[in-house]
């Protein structure tokens, strides 16, 4: 069977934009989480003419508790296709989201931890210490920044990891760049990688930061080791049928760097943004699979409900550009991987349906209603290339 040489379905996950507590929040202690409503409310409304010219104000109304996005009213003739998306899988993390994106369903989430010291159990912090050969201080539920603000001059005296966890099933090594070559700290993540397989965790995170003690920064140079793929999935189906896959943002790590013809890796939007650009103009035809990290690493565990809405502002005009880069027989789906509502208590992701906005010159203005579960992208990507069905899932193409 071969498909179109000249299509390109370019999937864009908006990281952590929410759109309403899910039906099972109350599970996850996130009943009454709304990130995208709460953050205009917070800030007075929200300016995103594109957005709201593809129906992103309908939305709400399709969901049994939605609220409407002050400053974003539906429209009456939307220029794409809207809908939002429950997930299906067990938990509310990067690698959950997108994996179900691609077609994979996990009944069994990853292993949380305590948030309390001590976080990770005291064998796995052992071994990791033994083949590391370095002391581990920390082993608690932070944040990122706090952290390394509250342990960054111990571990710069004593060489020692900072390795922590949060609301995700994350295993996170921090280091000091010039105390810890970044080859060590990859190179221990690999160690902590095989070692926290057993207990399904879900990420190793390196955190390499820089700076002096009141003045600590974190670095670019984040890579994310995720959990062993469990199946195959829709990048495996259209790599081994000779259709490019493209990745942006941290995509190539979230997907273990599997089935990827070319990876744009960068670890901010501005850059995902730089790098999208170049890849539609790279690449005529495939899957072009984009992350955009700022609104969940920067604005929602921080919680900066300000700077979250100016960063959705911000890629509400790089899509003004971007939309008319593409071309007829292209579809742009935008969607997100969870919520991170900033006005909510913690510091953690939240359990919400996403937004689905499909750009595409057959589905103007139709409503695709809620969709149970993610993997209907997976599905709709299946029909976009004319391939078989996928396990999961239902076409909205």
């Amino acid at each position: 069977m071969h498909y179109n040489t000249i299509m390109r379905f370019i999937l864009l996950v908006l990281d952590s934009v929410g759109i309403g507590a899910a039906p099972d929040a109350g599970l996850y202690e996130d009943e009454g989480a709304n990130t995208l409503g709460h953050i205009a409310q917070t800030v007075g409304g929200l300016h995103l003419p594109i957005m709201q010219s593809m129906g992103l104000g309908n939305i709400p109304h399709l969901l049994p508790y939605g609220i409407p996005i002050k400053g974003v009213d539906p429209v009456q003739r939307p220029l794409a296709a809207y809908g939002a998306m429950q997930e299906l899988s067990e938990g509310k993390d990067t690698t959950t989201g997108h994996w179900e994106m691609t077609g994979i369903l996990l009944d069994k989430g990853f292993k949380l931890f305590p948030h309390d010291y001590p976080s990770f159990p005291p064998e796995l912090i052992s071994e990791f210490e033994r083949l590391t050969g370095r002391r581990v201080i920390g082993n608690k539920a932070a944040s990122g920044i706090e952290i390394i603000n509250e342990l960054g001059p111990e571990q710069v005296n004593s060489g020692s990891w900072i390795v922590y966890t949060s609301g995700d099933s994350v295993f996170q090594i921090a280091a000091h760049e010039q105390v810890i070559p970044l080859a060590e700290l990859y190179s221990g993540c690999a160690i902590a990688r095989k070692l926290c397989n057993p207990l399904r965790i879900g990420r190793v995170i390196a955190r390499p930061y820089i700076g002096n003690a009141g003045s600590f920064t974190r670095t670019d140079n984040r890579q994310d080791f995720s959990y062993p793929l469990p199946e195959r999935m829709i990048l495996d189906i259209l790599y081994d049928r000779g259709i490019n896959v493209v990745t942006v943002g941290k995509i190539d790590d979230i997907f273990n760097h599997k089935s990827i013809n070319r990876a744009y890796h960068v670890e901010n939007t501005k850059s995902a943004m730089e790098c999208l650009i170049e890849a539609i103009s790279e690449f005529k035809d495939g899957l072009i699979f984009a992350n955009f990290i700022d609104f969940d690493m920067k604005y929602g565990h921080r919680r900066d409900p300000a700077g979250y809405a100016a960063s959705l502002e911000d890629t509400d005009r790089f899509l003004k550009d971007f939309v008319s880069r593409l071309k007829d027989d292209d579809i742009l789906v935008i969607t997100a991987d969870h919520g991170n509502d900033p006005t909510f208590r913690g510091s953690d992701h939240t359990r919400e349906y996403v937004p689905l906005i499909v750009h595409a010159k057959a589905l103007t203005g139709k409503n695709l209603g809620i969709r149970k579960g993610f993997f209907d992208i997976a599905q709709s990507a299946m029909s976009f290339f004319n391939l078989p069905r996928n396990e999961r899932g239902v076409s909205f193409i």
